[in-house]
This record gives structure tokens, sequence and C-alpha cells, in this order.
């Protein structure tokens, strides 16, 4: 799939049980013959609402209707059966569930049909029964190469056919956007959001039950949609996602996803940190960092993200906030601040020039607030100094609505004009949606988006400026002794790994730790002491959370109190023996490992020791990860500022950090057995980042 020679957004088909691969069939992008099976007079139904939209649609290929019962539905001639159909690309089910495969099987068998589209519900999501008849229709269609969506859907819409019982229909054009969705419903609230704002259609596919789905990544930049959005409610094949996901972005695409069902509330109970924090909302997230898809929270962020990826891209973090409303301006300003940008001072001889232009009490300071009373004029003198005399600016965003007192058609207008010649982007706010409506439908008809808030805008803009660029799909894997991790894992039993197995593990994987022993000897353990050397901690072996049941001492300086901690420690339950390790200074960071049964391995950094149960401040992976995804998951940390050293405290090097997630990631390539893993703490400072404790579990 290495030539861009297709202008489709989605591929249909995953991998079936011979392994070979469906593209999308043509069929059902570009069908020369569509017949709807269940067509009716009724447009109150289904059936009949689609076939209304395929020829209101002006679809331009032959047209046909199954109906038992009639010879003409809506003006076009009725087939009594599917038997009597000529050959035909594309089928639109709106049957009963039931009769479904054995329509199915006429058509794909006997008509040459490569295109299913089926709207009828009463399958896999209702029962078991309907299960078995998804599956029925999935193998015919496979059978043949054929592609299909649903069932259980609202259709389909691309610039060829209206393929959907629904309305209204957006207006479709190649430069708009492409939507794909698993909720009928979910695709009908997005388009309506996104039509009031101005933003374009190019296709939008509703894929309900899913029961064949993926992304495509035949991208052609010369004709494919540059906007991707997505509605998801599961992920089954994240690789899959991640691999065509990235690649379209790769190649100039940008992509939004809603992914719904990630409550706290769907995390499981766990025995260590990493499993109660890799929750699979976790992956999700991760994953789409990994690919460079921005997550959006809801219909309207999606829908705000979309706008804004329809505008050229902002090369910088610096925004020019104008208005002519101070309220506005500051809640944006606010938003933009708190978000990671910036609404840089401008000032100098340019600026008080731009300020001879505008009436007396305006401001340049940024925002740029030329009053209530400003004019149409000023707003060019304002958009053309920022776009010309500003370097501090990379983009402006325009906030205009109306008190009501007189039209803006001529502001709006001039906001037009200087959007055609900007070399910088703006972004046009317009809070009055209602007063000015006249005016906004004058300047949406012009193929412009706006945004009715500048508190959502402002939030969108920030989460795409910290979407990270989609992650290399090869780079070099750190030097790891392979056969150790491999001997260590095939000898071990499901479970946790014995304190000697993990220092193999982490030896060969190249993860530095502290100098310890383990023993249930007391004559022993005071060998080892001497040998590591003083100061040392003692822990106890056993229980999970060591501090709580006062297994964790430090400082032990001297023999005396190694032999009267080692009989103390003995005692508390669970122990079964005692560690002894180097004492080292640093800050306490965390480094953990999750196996998702969909997602892989997700690996995990944040601060360790007890802030990890209290701050929750950790970010999370997607395993194998270059180092250059692990510095970006560390600069991502809240606590991040801790890790750079503040108020005199000594900075974790961070370089050392990033190198010892990296190697977890490969590790745990390396070793898929293991199911969850836990380095907490690591010990960092300017010199080195040292694993002091370990927990790793296999499941084989």
């Amino acid at each position: 799939m290495d030539d861009c020679n297709s202008d489709h957004p989605f591929e249909i088909k995953e991998e079936v049980k011979n392994k070979s691969k469906y593209m999308i069939a043509k069929q059902l992008i570009e069908p020369k013959s569509i017949v709807v099976v269940g067509g009716s007079d009724d447009i109150h139904k289904p059936g009949g609402t689609v076939l209304r939209n395929l020829q209101d649609g002006n679809f331009k290929g032959s047209l046909y209707v199954v109906n038992p019962k009639m010879d003409e539905v809506q003006g076009i001639k009725a087939y009594r059966d599917v038997k009597d159909l000529p050959e035909v690309d594309c089928a639109i089910l709106a049957i009963a569930a039931k009769f479904c495969p054995s329509t199915v099987e006429v058509l794909a068998k006997q008509k040459n049909t490569k295109a299913f589209i089926i709207l009828s519900a009463g399958f896999h999501e209702e029962n078991e029964e309907g299960a078995k008849l998804e599956r029925q229709i999935v193998e015919t269609i496979n059978s043949v190469g054929g592609s299909l969506i649903g069932p259980n859907c609202i259709g389909v819409l691309t610039n060829h056919y209206s393929g959907v019982f629904t309305s209204p229909i957006p207006e479709l054009n190649p430069q708009g956007v492409d939507l794909i969705s698993g909720s009928g419903a979910t695709a009908l609230f997005i388009m309506d959001s996104g039509m009031q704002k101005g933003i374009k259609f190019n296709s939008m596919y509703s894929v309900g039950n899913s029961a064949q789905l993926g992304v495509d990544e035949s991208f052609d930049p010369k004709t494919s949609s540059r906007v991707k959005l997505l509605y998801v409610e599961s992920i089954e094949k994240p690789e899959k996602l991640l691999k065509h996901a990235s690649s379209l972005i790769r190649k100039g695409c940008r992509i939004a996803a809603v992914k719904s069902g990630g409550s706290a509330a769907g995390s499981r109970a766990a025995s260590s940190h990493t499993g109660a924090l890799a929750s699979s909302d976790v992956a999700v997230e991760a994953l789409f960092r990994k690919a460079g898809i921005v997550r959006c929270n809801g219909r309207d962020e999606l829908m705000t993200v979309a706008g804004i990826f329809m505008h050229p891209e902002m090369k910088g973090r610096n925004m020019a906030v104008v208005t002519h409303a101070g309220g506005p301006a500051v809640m944006l300003t606010d938003a933009l601040s708190n978000g990671g940008m910036d609404v840089p001072h401008i000032e100098g001889e340019k600026a008080q020039e731009l300020l001879t232009k505008l009436f007396a009490g305006s401001s340049v300071g940024n925002p740029i607030d030329f009053l209530a009373t400003g004019t149409a004029e000023q707003l060019g003198y304002i958009l053309d100094a920022c776009d010309q005399d500003f370097d501090n600016i990379d983009g402006m965003a325009v906030i205009f609505g109306s008190p009501g007192l007189f039209p803006v058609f001529d502001v709006y207008r001039v906001l037009d004009e200087k959007m055609k010649t900007s070399k910088k982007p703006i972004f046009p706010i317009f809070p009055s949606s209602k007063i000015v409506k006249d005016e906004i439908a004058e300047f949406v008809s012009k193929g412009r988006v706006y945004f009715p808030d500048e508190v959502l805008f402002g939030n969108a803009l920030c989460k795409i400026y910290k979407t990270p660029a989609p992650q290399p799909e090869h780079f070099e894997m750190p030097d790891m002794d392979v056969k150790k991790i491999r001997e260590v894992v095939n000898n071990a039993q499901n479970g946790y790994l014995s304190p000697d197995e993990i220092h193999t593990l982490l030896d060969a994987a190249g993860v530095a730790r502290a100098k310890e022993g383990v023993s249930d000897n007391e004559e022993e353990i005071v060998k080892m002491a001497k040998e590591i050397g003083f100061p040392l901690v003692m822990k106890v072996v056993g229980p999970i959370h060591k501090s709580d049941v006062g297994g964790v001492v430090l400082n032990v300086s001297d023999e005396e109190t190694v032999r009267r901690e080692f009989k103390r420690m003995m005692q508390i339950k669970d122990t079964y023996a005692i560690m002894l390790a180097q004492q080292l200074s640093g800050t306490q960071v965390f480094i953990g490992a999750k196996r998702d049964d969909k997602f892989g391995h997700m690996v995990l950094c944040g601060l360790g020791g007890i802030f990890i149960e209290v701050l929750k401040d950790v970010k999370a992976g997607l395993a194998p990860m270059s180092k250059d995804e692990a510095h970006g998951m560390i600069k991502e940390l809240k606590s991040y500022k801790i890790i750079q050293g503040v108020r005199g405290q000594e900075p974790v090097n961070e370089d050392k950090f990033a190198e010892a997630v990296m190697r977890i990631s490969a590790l745990v390539k390396v070793a898929p057995e293991i199911f969850e893993m836990d380095l907490n703490p690591l010990l960092g400072n300017k010199d080195n980042v040292v694993a002091v404790d370990a927990r790793i579990r296999i499941e084989k």
C-alpha cells in the first residue's frame, strides 16, 4: 500500500482467516449501480429515506429497488426478488436481519456485488443468534473479496452518492473532512455541529457494528481530504490503527479522534502501581500520542479541532489576540497561556505606528483591543501589522461579535480578504452567533470556518500544539543480551520473579541497578553487608507494600544494626527473606510496564516512591519506544520541573532516565511474557538513574 493513488479515506476490511488483506472495494466508493433492498415509498422508514437521498443526491449510475410487494417505488422500477436483478456494484439493505444472509449470498455469488451497506439492526448488538447471522454475512462477503459497512448503521456519504437514511445531508466537498464513526447518531450530531461552523465534509462512514474496519493509509495529497475525524467506541486492532494513521499523518494528513468509554470505572483493581495506573484508556492515550492523533473529549472539541485543521497550520506558539471586547480576549489569553502557548507582548516603533491608526483608548500590547467602536478598516490595519511587522507573532485570533447596534458585514468581509493574503493563519471567533447570523451566513458561504467560543478554540489549539508528530516506524533498538533474557524467562514459572532473576534481567537489558543481595540467613546477610558497603537499605522480601508494614530501614551503618533489623523484619507477615542494597541519594522516579491483550505493552514513567500513589503523575507509551519518545513522555510530566531540579535540588539525569525507559520498552518486546513490572523507585541524580527496587511478574 505504498502507492498513493486512492482518494478514499478508510480501509473497510481487516485480515480474514486466510491472512489475505483486502483493500476497500472500489464499488463502495464509486459504484456504477446501486440497489436498495427494502426500498419503499414511505420516506419515514430507512428504506424509503435512503432511496430518496440517493435520488436527491444526483447519483449518476443505475439505481434499482427490491420490494416484494410493489412494481414501482418512488418512480423507479422495483424487482420482487434479488434473483431477478441484473449485476449490481453496491447493495444497501433495509430489511429484517433474518433475511440478510440469504440476500447477501445471492448478491455476492450471483450478481457480482462487491459492496454492501447493511442498515438493519438485530445482529451481534442484540443477541447470539444475531451474531451468527453477522458472521455468516461476513464470511460470504469475504469469500468474494467484497466490502461491508455495518450492519446496524446509518450508511455512507461520498461525493458519488448519498447512501444514508438520515437528514440533513451536509454539503459534500473534496476539500472537506472525512468522518468515520462507530455510532450513527453521533455521526449526525458531529456533522450538525460542523455544518454550523462552516465545516464541509468529503465523506462520512457510519460503521455500526464494525464487522470490517480499519483506517486506510492510501492517501494521495493531490486528491484526498487532508483531515480525518474518528469517533471510536472500541479499538480492536491498535497496531493497524497505529500503522495506518501515522502513515497518513506523515503524508500530510491530520487526524483527530474521540475515543469514548475511557472512564476510571473501567480500571481494574491491581496489586501493583503499574497495574492500577495502566488502564485501557491510558493505552488509548499512548496509542494516539504515538500515532500523532489529536485526542478530543467530545463532539464540540472534535469539530473545533477540525475547524483549526481547515486553516493554514500555525508555525509557532505565539498568538496575537485581536478583539473589540476585553472579557473574551482575557479568557482566550488564559486558555492559551495555561495550555502551553504564548500571547507575547507587542511593543516598539511599529506598535506605536499602529496605535496612531486606532481610536483613543485602544491598546496594542497584546491582546490588541480596538474597542467596541472599532471599524473594519482598523481591523485591516491590525491584521496587516501582525502579518508583516511583528516577527514575534505566528498567528492571529480575531474575536469580533456585535452588541446588535449595527451590522458587521464589512468587518467579516475584511477578515475574509485578509485570510486570502496573510502569510500567518487568522482564526475568526464570532461569539454573537444569533445577533449577527446573517453576517456569519455570508462569511460561511465563502467557504470560511469560524469558532463560536474563544475558550473552546484556545483549548483545542493548545491540544493540537501539544500533540507530537508520529513516532518513526523504524528506529535503532538498544543493545542488550537477548540470549540471557530469554534464558531467564524460558526457565521462569508464572508469577513474580526472584530477586536474582530480576537482577539478571535488568543487567542483560542494560538497566543500571543498585548493588544488593538477598538471604534468609543472618550470617549471610552480615557478609553481604560488608561486601556491598555501608550505608545500606534493608527491605523485606514478600510483602507488597513494604513501607506500610515497617519493612524498609534506611541508613543502616553498622553490623549491629544489620543483625537487629534482620531479626525484627523476618517476623513481619509474608516475609521470607531480607534484601540489602546500596543506599543511594537522589530523586525517586518510577518506570513500569504492563501487558494489555490488545495494545501490547504499555511503559509508564513518573515520580516514584509514595508520590506515585498520591500524585498519579505518570505518562505512558507503547513499546517499543525510541529515546526521543521517552524524552517526550518525561517532559509531559506535571512534575517535570522537579526532575529538572528546583530551588537548589539536584536534577535527575534526564538522558539516563529516558534511556532506562527506552530499555524497559525494548526488554518487554524481547520478553513479551512479562505481564507487569515495577521499578519503584529508581534514584536519579545529575550523574545517573539507578533502579533500587523492582518487581517483575511473568504470565506465559
